[in-house]
């Protein structure tokens, strides 16, 4: 007895839940949010799992809803997560999402005990008397319960307020099975960011994402050019956004989704524990995500203008920025960068940065590392302008590792230092007052060349940026200490 309405269609975000310093619900910050993915998506989700809702209590919930539902103020459907571990508890905040005008409900399966299918079946029965409609939530990361196409055939279709399904497992065999047994009967919606072109192409209604936070407008132009048949423009698109949706999917979302935003000017405070900065996010997957959100076609961060005060003269350059990019960069005499890129583990790249002015200590070092040293050590001048000294960590022992070394690693760290300067970080001006330090390490037992430039690649590109930027800052370090990690130690 499911039905499909017309208004269940389209991008709809899976807001995050903003927090304060104090660890309090930010409601200012999530109507700005709200305002802001607004023009581009066809309804709001609060509450959800990217919101956070297994960290908020009874009443923080209904307020988000409450929140979401004002600052929409009728312009399009509010679907409330309102899915717990209970029944009881599922059935009141949906009676709550209901009184509060919340257009319908997201209910994810009851989770951490694993009930039965007929013991699900049982929970949605007493959820879907409430009256509000449904949207059933198909989560097996989390709750733990795969739903099967006859217990999601039998739910959809005999349970009277339902009129839909988010699937975000993944699993597309399951979403075409979907599509054999109930399309058109309800709408059929995928959460999971990384397959979502291939089910729009499918024939999904929707969907409901983490990353339509952040590029809500991207994910309407490849929804419309699905339905209009433009099938390449959605695949450029897709093609466009893949990384950062991975990055999204794959790492701790509602973090990812946070300080990407708040890389874009948009703060939302931190995840609430035991989610931590720097930990299942991790900085690198932060600085790859920066970069994605500055690919042209994604633009959400864009370049600003920057001086760069080298004491004798100023150079000015435009680098994309962040609210943490000064808009003077001084202290040239020596700036320090640190950058980790991976995987595969014996892949993996760590790279420490010098950069300072020829006349000052790193020019020095330099000229006193090559006479005192030189190639017997290891070292080996790569790039003249800016002037780079390539030093290893470790010591090269055989034919494959100097190979690796001195021509993949050193090839990646060039090109880092190549696109730095295309995007303003080492403008041309600028290469020739200034000398580079990497410290380069590349794992004995590494004998994959393809990972060893990427990562050393992606490890400069992150430490250029740290380095004229001033990152980590003290406040970053501080409020990170109970994260770190040794990166070859699975123990804290």
């Amino acid at each position: 007895m499911g039905y499909k309405t017309e208004w269940l269609q389209g991008i709809f975000p899976a807001l995050v839940t903003p927090f304060d310093h104090h660890d309090r619900f930010d409601e200012e910050a999530y109507r700005r949010l709200i305002r802001w993915v607004l023009p581009y998506v066809n309804g709001v989700v609060p509450a959800g799992t990217t919101g956070e809702f297994c960290y908020l209590t009874p009443a923080e919930r209904l307020r988000v809803i409450e929140v979401a539902v004002d600052e929409v103020g009728g312009q399009v459907p509010v679907v409330a997560g309102t899915g717990a571990a209970s029944t009881r508890q599922t059935v009141e905040l949906t009676r709550q999402a209901q009184l509060a005008g919340a257009a319908a409900a997201l209910v994810v399966a009851p989770y951490y005990l694993k009930p039965s299918f007929n013991e699900v079946y049982d929970h949605f029965r007493q959820v879907d008397a409430v009256g509000l409609p449904l949207v059933l939530y198909n989560l097996p990361q989390c709750a733990g319960t795969h739903f099967r196409w006859w217990t999601a055939e039998g739910m959809l279709l005999d349970l009277e307020n339902v009129i839909g399904i988010k699937d975000t497992s993944g699993d597309m065999s399951f979403m075409a099975a979907l599509f054999e047994k109930v399309r058109g009967k309800v709408s059929i919606f995928t959460g999971h960011d990384e397959v979502a072109l291939a089910a729009f192409a499918s024939g999904a209604d929707g969907a409901i994402l983490a990353s339509a936070n952040l590029i809500p407008d991207v994910w309407q132009r490849i929804l419309q050019a699905v339905r209009s048949g433009d099938l390449a423009a959605a695949q450029a698109d897709q093609e466009r956004i893949q990384k950062l949706v991975r990055i999204v999917t794959q790492t701790a979302g509602s973090q990812a989704v946070k300080e990407a935003l708040t890389a874009m000017g948009l703060p939302m405070g931190e995840s609430r524990h035991p989610i931590v900065r720097g930990d299942a996010f991790k900085r690198e997957d932060y600085e790859e995500l920066r970069l994605q959100l500055e690919v042209p076609g994604i633009d959400k961060i864009i370049r600003q203008p920057v001086t760069y005060d080298l004491s004798s003269r100023t150079v000015r350059t435009a680098v994309f920025s962040t609210p943490q990019t000064p808009n003077l960069v001084d202290g040239w005499e020596m700036k320090v960068g640190e950058g980790f890129a991976g995987p595969p583990f014996q892949e993996l790249a760590h790279v420490d940065l010098l950069i300072g002015r020829k006349d000052g200590p790193v020019g020095r070092a330099v000229e006193r590392s090559l006479a005192g040293w030189g190639e017997a050590r290891g070292l080996r001048i790569i790039n003249d302008r800016p002037r780079t000294l390539l030093v290893p960590t470790v010591t090269l022992r055989s034919a494959r590792s100097r190979e690796l070394f001195y021509d993949h690693a050193a090839r990646g760290v060039n090109l880092a230092i190549n696109l730095s300067q295309q995007d303003g970080f080492l403008p041309e001006e600028l290469l020739d007052d200034i000398v580079i330090i990497a410290n380069v390490f590349v794992h004995p037992s590494a004998c994959i060349a393809m990972r060893v430039f990427g990562n050393n690649y992606k490890a400069t590109r992150h430490a250029i940026r740290k380095a004229i930027e001033g990152r980590p800052t003290t406040e970053e370090l501080i409020a990170e200490k109970d994260a770190a990690r040794h990166p070859f130690r699975y123990a804290p």
